[in-house]
């Protein structure tokens, strides 16, 4: 949901009762309530002409929604096979049946990093890898900061190696999930089709800095091809010149100036170039002189910020906005 609509979404929250709107928070999984919390605090005095446009949409998209489904699962199932293609969305659809299947994950997802860093400091490599691949990539990242070198580095060589969850090992996820959730879910015989590769490379984007470095050359060490696969998969800031123009014009849509000044900091002249162009000349020479104009900027502070802008371009991929691609320059469309 991009800013506009998560505005409408909060104005539409404040029309209601206490009681009402904390009803509809309880349909919203975690990064939903984060980002309309955040949204909410920030509101404004909305004026009467933008609160009656609001409110005339909602009753334009509620007039046009059908609350009757025969069969949701079926639905679910053939809407995003249409929208995504019978490969996508049947990976999707795996992930998606099988969180019933896990239901004490969803408690972690509520949690902070390092709480559920906590939980799992004594667990098993193999056990800590299986629960961490269910999680959002910036999670599991945050929980694996809280770790030991040691202990990051032997998870996430096990997160690059799985090749989706064998029974054996989620009997022994939901045994861990019943000991520190007082809950766990049911045993399931499906093979669970998470981890390997890719993911491992989702999460040591989220790391960032030294911590990076560190893990892919102990990686390197053990297994030079797997270290060699993990990267090919990774997308760093100085890849977003790979980008199509209409993905950075979406990109920067979501950026305030003052964040993309900071995030540009110590970037290549090609990225610089490429979001100079993608921007009016107006703002373009703006964004020029706020950058000639900005001092010194710690190293940690750039990190930082360019990984809140790989957040956003990883968020406008899942929802196709941007593709993102690998294996060669002329990849990425």
């Amino acid at each position: 949901m991009d800013e506009e609509g998560l505005e409408n979404a909060a104005i539409m929250l404040m029309t209601l009762g206490e009681e009402e709107a904390a009803e509809v928070f309880k349909h919203l999984g975690p990064k939903e309530v984060q980002r309309l919390g955040e949204t909410l605090t920030r509101m404004k005095p909305v004026s009467r002409d933008r609160l009656q446009e609001v409110l005339r949409r909602f009753a334009d998209e509620a007039n046009q929604q059908s609350l009757l489904l025969p069969d949701t699962d079926e639905y679910v199932k053939n809407v995003l096979r249409k929208a995504l293609g019978d490969d996508k969305a049947n990976l999707l659809i795996d992930r998606i049946m099988q969180a019933s299947d896990i239901t004490g994950i969803e408690s972690l997802k509520w949690m902070d990093a390092p709480s559920v860093a906590e939980l799992l400091r004594n667990e098993h490599p193999q056990i800590v890898a299986a629960i961490l691949v269910h999680l959002d990539y910036d999670q599991a990242s945050g929980v694996l900061k809280c770790f030991p070198d040691r202990q990051r580095n032997e998870v996430l060589v096990r997160i690059a190696t799985l090749d989706g969850i064998q029974p054996s090992a989620l009997k022994d996820l939901n045994d861990v999930m019943g000991r520190v959730l007082a809950g766990g879910g049911d045993r399931t015989t499906r093979k669970a089709s998470l981890g390997g590769v890719k993911a491992a490379a989702e999460i040591i984007n989220m790391l960032g800095g030294s911590a990076e470095t560190a893990v892919l050359d102990y990686i390197r060490e053990a297994d030079t091809d797997l270290a060699q696969k993990i990267m090919d998969n990774m997308f760093t800031f100085d890849d977003l010149v790979k980008v199509d123009d209409r993905g950075m014009q979406a990109l920067l849509k979501e950026v305030q100036s003052s964040e993309l000044v900071v995030a540009l900091k110590g970037s290549s002249p090609e990225l610089r170039d490429k979001i100079f162009k993608n921007m009016s000349s107006r703002a373009a020479e703006m964004l020029r002189e706020e950058l000639d104009a900005r001092g010194p900027v710690r190293l940690s502070e750039v990190e930082a910020q360019q990984k809140e802008m790989l957040k956003i371009v990883r968020r406008l991929a899942d929802e196709g906005t941007i593709v993102l691609g690998g294996g060669g320059d002329d990849q990425f469309v």
